[in-house]
């Protein structure tokens, strides 16, 4: 998730709801307030090949970002690396791993590296995060060291990182007919003590320091949390009750004649638990959250292009902030409502994970960049995290968990093999039962 200073980007969008970091986005907010001088789109030509050539460059890319960017031996996938390759950073996110286990899964069926290879990948992943790892009541930390495993720094505990990791084990466990990689991964699901993360109360804590205990920050409203309480709920040997389902709120926003349930939180939040869980068709009591997923989608669309007269580069072809690097580090942004300081920026994970919801605005924008941008966007991994085209800002890194989230939302799309891998898990299916969950 983050990695120009300490803070991952749910600690920024937790921060940031406090008001925490307001006064040093006061002057980037202020200057994001001024508009911006007329903009005049790159004269290369349109991307030449099909919607599907440009899905399939987008996923070979990405694969091999998973692929060259984690440890052999253990398995761990860099949080982020040079766009370009060559990079000799250490730090390894357990999300991001989570994320490459499902690429693998898809690299396989796709052909994109040698089958026993790739099954071994996932075999040494699996051994490492069983048997080696450390880990606290199953949950491990936010970011180690890809070679040793060793804590990086500070960083906590987390929640929402392990689930991430767990969604990949599970598809894993589900995709590849391989009796050792089955028992590791039904090793590493079972032993987690959801009640744990709990802490007394109704709704799970983000997170753990050894140092200072569980922290204050819980899982109380809508966003990416669903997974966590769905993989919780569905264990058959550290259960969740089913009530924490209804334990966290459910805001509306109303935007443009749109009304959805979201938090006051980037589109990323809308997109994590659905690239694995399948909400299509299905509802609880509270709504369809795919079709929620579609109306945040179209809403937040709008809300860039409001920001046309400030951001001239923001357009029908050129739109979606989400998570991400900018000039200034690490940020989190979105809107509606506006949050983090806007500056004109161009995130494309923000329209490659929104694939299966809006798909020919999404594939639209991606066309766009990949081919007027060219070089200046693209790299040996795809896309750079973000761009800034009114100032000519290019980022030089790809993160793992952002390519992550596009090849496999890409992968939904098209054939929608996560979503029938995931659903094989029977946990998966009894979370979805007890959650609530009929034919919508």
């Amino acid at each position: 998730m983050v990695r120009k200073h300490s803070l991952d980007r749910r600690e920024i969008i937790r921060l940031g709801g406090l008001g925490l970091l307001s006064s040093s986005l006061t002057p980037l907010l202020a200057r994001a307030a001024n508009p911006q001088k007329s903009f005049v789109e790159p004269t290369g030509a349109p991307y030449q090949g099909t919607d599907e050539k440009l899905l399939d460059e987008i996923q070979r890319t990405s694969f091999d970002f998973f692929w060259f960017e984690a440890s052999p031996e253990t398995g761990q996938v860099k949080d982020r690396a040079l766009a370009n390759g060559n990079d000799t950073r250490a730090m390894s996110s357990i999300a991001a791993t989570g994320f490459g286990l499902t690429a693998l899964c898809i690299g396989d069926r796709r052909g994109f590296g040698k089958s026993a290879e790739i099954l071994e990948r996932v075999r040494n992943t699996l051994r490492f995060l069983a048997n080696e790892l450390h880990h606290e009541h199953g949950f491990f930390y936010h970011f180690i060291h890809m070679e040793t495993g060793a804590r990086w720094e500070t960083t906590e505990l987390s929640s929402i990182d392990t689930s991430l990791l767990l969604c990949g084990v599970l598809t894993a466990r589900q995709y590849f007919a391989d009796q050792e990689i089955k028992d590791l991964a039904t090793k590493i699901y079972e032993r987690v003590d959801w009640p744990w993360m709990l802490n007394g109360g109704t709704t799970l804590s983000m997170g753990w320091h050894p140092e200072s205990g569980f922290l204050d920050a819980r899982w109380e409203h809508y966003c990416e949390l669903m997974m966590i309480y769905l993989l919780g709920i569905g264990s058959p040997t550290h259960p969740l009750s089913p009530e924490t389902w209804k334990a966290w709120t459910r805001p509306v926003i109303k935007y443009q004649g749109l009304e959805y349930i979201s938090g006051n939180d980037p589109i990323f939040t809308h997109q994590y638990s659905q690239a694995w869980f399948d909400f299509r068709k299905k509802r609880d009591a509270y709504t369809n959250y795919y079709e929620n997923s579609i109306k945040a989608t179209k809403a937040h669309k709008l809300f860039c292009l409001s920001l046309h007269e400030r951001f001239p580069d923001y357009s029908e072809n050129l739109w979606g902030i989400s998570a991400s690097d900018y000039a200034q580090g690490y940020t989190a942004w979105g809107g509606p409502p506006p949050q983090g300081p806007i500056d004109g920026s161009i995130v494309p994970c923000a329209t490659g994970g929104s694939l299966p919801f809006l798909y020919e605005d999404c594939i639209r924008v991606l066309r766009n960049i990949r081919g007027r941008y060219r070089e200046k966007v693209w790299a040996r991994y795809g896309f750079l995290d973000a761009f800034n085209p009114l100032t000519g800002w290019y980022d030089q890194d790809a993160l793992g968990i952002d390519l992550g989230i596009t090849m496999v939302m890409a992968e939904n799309h098209r054939t929608g093999m996560v979503w029938e891998v995931f659903m094989k898990n029977p946990e998966a299916q009894t979370a979805m039962q007890k959650a609530g969950f009929h034919a919508a």
